[in-house]
């Protein structure tokens, strides 16, 4: 099968584009006629490189060329992207896009379904510490759900009887071994039949805390467009894990910043907190097996290592609608320890590679690829800047001062310190300091190439639970 084959050679793929992109550039550099240089600055570094310095600014036409470049590309992407998506709102072919909102739109005219009501299902494997105040932000909400069920999957603590005291609904799972995906293809399994066109279905992880008018805007964003068919949540990250958790809540301020400039264009339903309408998944679990990669009949695929970010691929493949308005916010959980950060985001990396495998390359994946050929272009690029930084500082007996790098330095220190100013003071200082979160950057590359070797390699990958230790009170809001 296509699709298998090139689940299992996508890293090869990836890594080949990437380094091929690279040494083009590399000959390119290496080509091109060199310009005399004036007083050129020669120095040995360890005693056996001959370095030499050029302290002048690159030319013109080379700084133009380089942001004509950029711009194209990230132009290119952008336009493919919306042309895509606007192809497929208008798509009125049943059998490729059936959920398409010129479908949807037609066959719900004039049929009135009901007022939306949200039923909640939190997977919980042993939450007993953090699933409380999960629940709490729920019943806290402006207009809450109309039930709320614990997905109880092979606890062996009190997460069940937490769940009864609270008052809310409980599902155990029987014999499962396909971990959170499989609890909730159990749980959908059991319900989703029953459920009418604007019952929506919510899937939040039990280490959440809602925004307390995240219910109050989603439910208005069901009602108001009949063609919407999810609705995802933008994450923050609690509070605490000294710098280590300074570095993740900064990574997620940005991410959400960039959500918003995309005015909610879904990149992923996170698991963290993400609504469904029953359409949606009733008709995935319909097309798995044959237009969708999994097995007919369940909504999550069970081999898929990030279930949220596939799920999102399939919904978009059947041209579902979606997005993650400003409003709807949550605070999830940070990985206290690097080791527990590493595990967590080799399988978010693994997972995205897998899934992209998964589904080759269609329109609806084209920027799920250019994302990861441009993570891999930056690994490169970052690498390159730092080997040259260090030797450069071997190299010099004292220091030299470039201007123009300088200043181009400059502008990007004010770049990430606004791209964070939400965060407060803790964060501005730490963009601020720049090299910090440079090294934090390139600690995730490495995870990024460790999860391109794997699957190049065929190596076994692993879902690795997170063994929750804090009481609810730990779970604040950043």
């Amino acid at each position: 099968m296509r699709e298998a084959k090139l689940r299992r050679s996508v890293g090869i793929v990836i890594a080949a584009c990437v380094c091929g992109a690279a040494g083009v550039l590399w000959m390119v550099a290496a080509a091109a006629k060199p310009t005399a240089i004036e007083n050129p600055i020669h120095r040995m570094t360890l005693g056996i490189w001959n370095i030499l310095y050029n302290g002048q600014a690159p030319g013109l036409v080379v700084l133009l060329a380089a942001v004509a470049l950029a711009t194209v590309l990230a132009v290119g992407v952008g336009v493919a992207d919306w042309r895509i998506a606007t192809r497929t709102r208008r798509s009125s072919n049943v059998e490729s896009a059936p959920l398409a909102p010129k479908i949807v739109m037609m066959e719900t005219r004039g049929v009135y379904a009901g007022p939306v009501t949200v039923t909640v299902l939190i997977p919980a494997h042993n939450e007993e510490a953090s699933l409380q105040a999960t629940i709490d932000s729920l019943m806290a909400q402006s207009h809450p759900p109309e039930r709320v069920v614990v997905v109880a999957d092979n606890c062996t603590d009190s997460t069940v009887a937490l769940a009864i005291r609270a008052g809310v609904g409980v599902f155990e799972t029987v014999s499962n071994t396909k971990k959170k995906a499989g609890a909730l293809n159990q749980a959908l399994m059991a319900r989703l039949h029953d459920l009418a066109e604007n019952d929506v279905v919510m899937v939040m992880d039990a280490d959440t805390i809602l925004d307390d008018k995240f219910l109050e805007v989603a439910r208005k964003r069901f009602t108001d467009d009949r063609a919407l068919m999810a609705v995802g949540g933008l994450f923050y990250g609690e509070v605490g894990h000294g710098l280590l958790g300074q570095f993740q809540r900064n990574e997620y301020i940005r991410y959400a910043r960039e959500m918003k400039r995309r005015r909610g264009r879904v990149f992923v339903l996170t698991g963290t907190a993400s609504m469904f309408r029953p359409r949606a998944l009733r008709t995935v679990a319909e097309r798995r097996g044959t237009a969708l990669p999994g097995t007919n009949g369940d909504v999550y695929d069970t081999t898929a290592l990030t279930e949220d970010n596939e799920v999102t691929i399939a919904l978009k493949s059947l041209g579902g609608l979606m997005i993650s308005p400003a409003e709807c916010t949550v605070v999830t959980e940070l990985m206290p320890t690097w080791r527990m950060l590493w595990a967590q985001r080799l399988r978010w990396q693994r997972g995205a590679l897998e899934n992209i495998g998964a589904y080759g390359v269609t329109p609806q994946t084209l920027r799920y690829w250019a994302q990861q050929l441009g993570i891999g272009y930056g690994v490169i690029a970052l690498a390159a800047y730092l080997v040259l930084i260090v030797v450069t500082l071997l190299s010099m007996d004292n220091w030299i001062w470039f201007p123009f790098w300088m200043g181009l330095g400059l502008v990007f220190i004010i770049e990430r310190v606004v791209t964070v100013w939400k965060g407060g003071w803790r964060a501005r200082l730490l963009a601020m300091t720049l090299f910090p979160e440079l090294l934090f950057d390139s600690y995730l590359n490495v995870v990024y190439v460790k999860g391109v070797v794997d699957i190049a390699l065929g190596r076994q990958a692993d879902w690795k639970h997170l063994a929750h230790n804090r009481t609810s009170e730990e779970l604040e809001v950043a």
